[in-house]
């Protein structure tokens, strides 16, 4: 095993795990479902419950096989899909720092899973394990990760997402 496999594994757990922190907080954490879904309402996510559970289990999902490099690419694009809607939502028009609530966090968390999609998860990753480590990976693993992240987020809020009018 090479060094660039251990670097790999590194990033992929920390950045998976982070991304399912945060779907574990929406179910156990703060408000729970319930708050969360009532944000979620707020912010013109409807309806709210039903996209406070697939959200909690999108991070969840998408960032514990990112972190085991299993499915490694759509893992990738569930990252994206997640961050985009969450930038649209929740963080457009705040600038970049998140500090102001900004969409640099997300950028951060879509991209390395997207670079990660280009690479291949290495051999310390269940893909390698499965022998399809180096199936979806190249721009193959970029067109997928993106492009199908990006697509899943746009049929979602253009099904789902209701602004609340501007005086509320």
């Amino acid at each position: 095993m090479e060094e660039v496999d251990w670097a790999l594994l590194l990033l992929r757990v920390v950045v998976g795990l982070t991304l399912a922190a945060h779907g574990y907080n929406k179910f156990f954490g703060g408000g729970r479902i319930a708050g969360t879904a009532r944000w979620f309402e707020s912010i013109g996510m409807r309806p709210g419950r039903r996209h406070a559970v697939l959200a909690a289990a999108g991070e969840v999902a998408a960032g514990l096989a990112l972190g085991a490099g299993l499915l490694t690419t759509p893992a990738a694009a569930g990252f994206v899909g997640l961050m985009a809607v969450a930038v649209w939502v929740a963080h457009r028009g705040k600038g970049f720092f998140v500090m102001s609530d900004g969409w640099e966090y997300t950028a951060v968390l879509a991209t390395v899973a997207v670079a990660v999609a280009i690479v291949g998860p290495g051999e310390l990753s269940l893909d390698s394990v499965a022998g399809i480590d180096d199936v979806l990976d190249g721009w193959v693993g970029l067109v997928v990760s993106l492009g199908g992240g990006l697509l899943a987020a746009a049929g979602l809020l253009v099904a789902f997402y209701r602004p609340p009018p501007a005086d509320a």
